[in-house]
């Protein structure tokens, strides 16, 4: 009789063991689910920013000429440094 104890008792053993298991991976799982929404949310508010620095930028009439203009600046005064100082 002692083998069929010791064989139901296997039993429920490996029966709570599955039940623990199954629930430390819904736990896992949810915790997931859960960040993976906060990273959407976080998106969501990134692709926001982004939209509206992009609609800032674009009123921007020019903003490619006045670039050219800084550049061109930039080297005509280098140039006149170059003169100047003789380096």
């Amino acid at each position: 009789m002692g083998g069929v104890i010791g064989a139901s008792t296997g039993w429920w053993i490996g029966l709570v063991l599955g039940i623990v298991v199954i629930a430390v991976a819904a736990v896992i799982v949810i915790a997931i689910v859960m960040l993976a929404r906060r990273i959407a949310g976080q998106a969501r508010g990134a692709v926001d920013g982004v939209e509206v620095v992009q609609a800032q930028t674009d009123e921007l009439a020019g903003i490619g000429r006045i670039n050219d203009s800084g550049v061109r600046i930039l080297h005509s005064a280098r140039a006149l440094r170059k003169v100047a100082v003789g380096k």
